[in-house]
């Protein structure tokens, strides 16, 4: 019998629209003269969903009963027995109730393929089993079911059902995937922006993955070894000179002729390389690498092509862009082809592009002294030698004459400035003594003999030597001197990019390390500080065998380099980067020890605040008071009962004023010093708000409470959160406007419970909602009868004393939402939220639309 084809539509999240795209394909499917038919589609109660369900057919339900509750569920064996071309499955990663033939919905899916019907299907990006660790980190949520990766790789077919996250929450805030009183809890948790972008990058990488997975597959079973490169990684070399713009440009835009191409531009320092005549291009062209969306990377290496190619190939790279040479047509004849023909026969499957410009060389001139004389300079003065006086010789026996042996010995002259030039002192007496002779035998009578009968000869053969000798002094000192100088602008290019991203990076340290490894072309680099490693970059060798160099940075920290010996010339240059470092770890000290006085600080101005508060607020109840038991004292005899029960009442409420100011005080005290006694125990939150609205008078009639009857219990002080919501209740009254009603809602999020005291008034700025939890702050209020401001400061730190969270967050449409979280009872699990059709199952749905954990809304709030 043949297979079936597995089609899955794969989600970032509740809400993108899977099961839409689903029966939308159905639909089309349908109207192609295909047999389709509906096995399971759970539309939780969205009309949009259950409207596209239409026209299709759908196999009844089998209703199963499980302690006393009737839940319906997939009717496999009909589905099997009507066998229709295509099955409309949803919710993949669905855990079946028990008596049925599978436990798993997947395993439903596989004896439809097995019985030959296509299938089209619906998953979350968070029910994959190797991603499931990964997404409880992002959303805090557990994922209680799960699909075995390999099921989703043996699929023909995944498709990502796509939707921009802001575009998700505002499907959320207008309804249409939640009902109205979900909507606060989802936006605020499992439905934050950041929580959507990081999972829709998790779904698009992973069937990236996948792509990438079976391209690899194709490949093994056609035979195929050659590299095949699906994203392009470019790197750029930059040599500082006015060229650097094009080659940028260029590798940018062959990065972007692939999806998630990258862009690297690297700068090789070294004595030997070349320098581009403004100095600030290179400052330029990172710049500019920065806007094209590439980085920058500067490396040491005295071998340039080889450098190119070894950074190249550490980055993965496909592709390398190189500059046509800025050498002039006489110094590439004489010196060799250059860097770019090393760099094509050392890269092998790296594509290398070599792009012409305006600064390409093209004039006649001498080869510039490239610095330091190395041995293959000197070899190629001797070769020069050897090649140019022969040449020389026939062209000067060709236009020989009686009158020209003046410029046939400025001639031979002239070659030997040359040799010396290109090859140094040796390469020069050489030169001197070979056109000597060669002076002598051809164009000096006696011909074709070699006799110095007369002085002058001999004169001019010495003088010949001496000539070479001053040229190769020369020579050798302003390669010296040209040496020193470049190597102190690379150098100092060096330092300034490593200064440059310690300026822009958020870690000095890091940035540091790694541009030292960078730097040296190093396999590991590690700052340790007191035996505690605080920075690194690279991996050490497998074997264990690299060379260590152990640099000390100050007293208590040594920088660990691992690879090839540094030569001495580097020790100076790592000798600046050591001094950064240690600045560095200096500034970090610093920072240390100023966030260790802060607090100090913050205690200074809490003091001030609380001497300017208590100069205006205990002194009116306490003037109060005092002026109603004077008055008793001197007229109470003839006082009316009336007039004494109105003073007393007025002392009463003073002095209870007064007792009440002074509780909050103590109360904030013992909060700041750590002092604050907490008798935490495992209660019910709806067993502690009928007497927190008892005692504020708050009835039906002014709050919404939405407290669900399977919300887990929470460890926590019941006194304590009880003043808490008492606090925030009072606030939301007092800010909400008239005929609006404040809400007190309670959900289960992962291991912990939140509490929402919602209000429709103003709201809090963003940039100020940290200062409502500062004390004695009222945020501008003038109303000096609101108390010394003390309430939220002690709310924080009451929810603080008992392990939780105090968060302000804007409601939506308008308002503020204070959000107490709290941690579950040890013990206690979260209790799945029920639908309809499935109240009390342990294994719960998995509502790929409805639900990213295990069939309950609650914990996605």
């Amino acid at each position: 019998m043949k297979q079936g084809r597995l089609r899955v539509l794969l989600g970032a999240a509740p809400g993108v629209g899977k099961t839409y795209a689903m029966l939308e394909e159905g639909r089309r499917l349908k109207s192609a003269g295909r047999d389709v038919v509906i096995a399971v589609v759970e539309t939780h109660g969205r009309a949009a969903t259950r409207a596209m369900t239409l026209g299709l057919e759908t196999i009844p339900r089998r209703v199963i009963e499980h302690r006393g509750v009737e839940l319906t569920e997939m009717d496999l064996d009909a589905v099997i027995a009507r066998r229709p071309a295509t099955a409309l499955v949803d919710e993949l990663a669905h855990t079946n109730a028990p008596g049925g033939r599978h436990e798993k919905r997947w395993r439903d899916v596989d004896t439809l393929l097995d019985a030959g019907i296509d299938v089209i299907t619906t998953v979350n990006i968070q029910h994959i089993e190797s991603l499931n660790d990964v997404v409880q980190q992002i959303t805090g949520a557990p994922q209680r079911e799960t699909v075995p990766d390999a099921v989703l790789r043996s699929a023909d077919q995944i498709e990502v059902i796509d939707l921009a996250p802001q575009a998700l929450r505002d499907r959320l805030s207008e309804g249409l995937v939640y009902p109205a009183a979900r909507i606060d809890a989802a936006l605020s948790n499992y439905f934050r922006l950041g929580n959507l972008t990081a999972l829709r990058e998790l779904a698009l990488l992973w069937l990236a993955d996948e792509v990438d997975s079976a391209l690899q597959r194709y490949r093994a079973e056609h035979g195929i070894g050659a590299k095949w490169e699906a994203r392009e990684r470019v790197v750029v070399a930059l040599t500082g000179g006015r060229e650097g713009e094009t080659l940028l440009r260029r590798g940018a835009r062959i990065a972007a002729r692939s999806a998630g191409g990258a862009l690297m531009a690297v700068h090789v320092v070294s004595q030997d390389g070349l320098r581009g005549p403004d100095p600030g291009a290179l400052a330029e062209q990172r710049a500019l690498v920065e806007t094209l969306g590439g980085s920058y990377h500067q490396i040491v290496g005295d071998d340039i092509p080889e450098a190119l190619v070894q950074f190249a190939r550490s980055a993965n790279a496909t592709q390398l862009v190189i500059g046509v040479s800025r050498r002039s047509r006489l110094a590439a004849l004489l010196t060799g082809p250059g860097i770019g023909a090393t760099v094509i026969r050392e890269s092998g499957d790296i594509d290398v592009h070599i792009v012409n410009h305006a600064a390409a060389g093209g004039r006649l001139a001498l080869p510039k002294a490239r610095g330091s004389l190395t041995l293959r300079r000197r070899i190629l003065g001797f070769v020069l030698a050897l090649a140019g006086g022969p040449l020389l010789t026939w062209l000067l026996a060709s236009f020989r004459s009686d009158d020209s042996i003046t410029s046939d010995v400025l001639s031979y002259q002239l070659l030997t400035v040359v040799v010396a030039l290109v090859g140094g002192i040796w390469p020069a007496l050489f030169a001197a003594v070979l056109s000597g002779l060669t002076l002598d035998y051809f164009f000096v009578d006696p011909l074709y003999t070699i006799t110095v009968s007369e002085p002058l000869h001999l004169l001019a053969l010495c003088l010949y030597v001496v000539i070479a000798v001053l040229v190769s002094i020369v020579v050798d000192q302003a390669a010296r001197r040209t040496r020193a100088a470049r190597r102190s602008a690379a150098e100092s290019e060096l330092v300034a990019s490593i200064a440059g991203e310690v300026l822009r990076g958020d870690d000095p340290l890091d940035a540091l390390v790694g541009r030292t490894r960078e730097a040296f072309s190093l396999d590991a680099v590690r700052l340790v500080v007191e035996g505690r490693v605080v920075a690194s970059a690279g991996e050490t060798s497998a074997g264990g065998a690299e060379h260590v160099d152990i640099v000390p940075v100050d007293d208590d920290s040594v920088l660990e380099l691992r690879g090839a010996p540094l030569r001495s010339s580097d020790r100076r240059l790592l000798g600046v980067i050591v001094s950064q470092l240690a600045t560095a770890l200096e500034q970090a000290d610093l920072e240390e020890r100023a966030s260790e006085v802060a607090p100090l600080a913050a205690a200074d101005r809490v003091r001030s605040a609380l001497l300017a508060a208590v100069g205006h607020d205990l002194r009116r109840p306490l003037a109060a008071a005092s002026a109603a038991v004077s008055g008793l004292r001197l007229q109470g005899a003839s006082l009316s009962k009336a007039d004494r029960d109105e003073l007393l009442d007025t002392a009463e409420t003073g002095l209870a004023s007064l007792a009440s100011l002074l509780t909050d005080l103590l109360d904030v005290s013992r909060v700041q010093a750590g002092a604050l006694a907490v008798r935490a125990e495992d209660i019910d939150v709806e067993d502690v708000v009928p007497g927190v609205l008892d005692e504020i008078d708050l009835g039906p009639e002014g709050v919404d409470l939405d407290l669900p009857a399977d919300l887990p219990a929470v460890r926590a002080d019941p006194v304590l959160l009880g003043r808490v919501l008492v606090n925030l209740l009072l606030n939301a009254l007092r800010y909400s406007p008239p005929g609006q009603r404040v809400a007190v809602a309670a959900s289960a999020f992962g291991e912990t419970v939140q509490v929402r005291v919602i209000d429709r008034g103003p709201g809090i700025d963003p940039d100020r909602r940290e200062d409502v939890f500062v004390p004695f702050q009222r945020l501008g209020d003038t109303d000096n009868l609101t108390g010394l401001g003390l309430g939220l400061a002690l709310s924080k730190g009451f929810v603080e004393g008992m392990d939780g969270t105090l968060e302000v967050e804007e409601t939506p449409g308008g308002g503020t939402t204070m959000v107490v979280t709290l941690p579950i009872a040890s013990g206690t699990e979260t209790v799945p939220d029920t639908d309809a059709d499935a109240d009390t199952v342990a294994a719960t749905d998995t509502d790929a639309d409805a639900d990213a954990i295990s069939h309950t809304d609650e914990e996605l709030r």
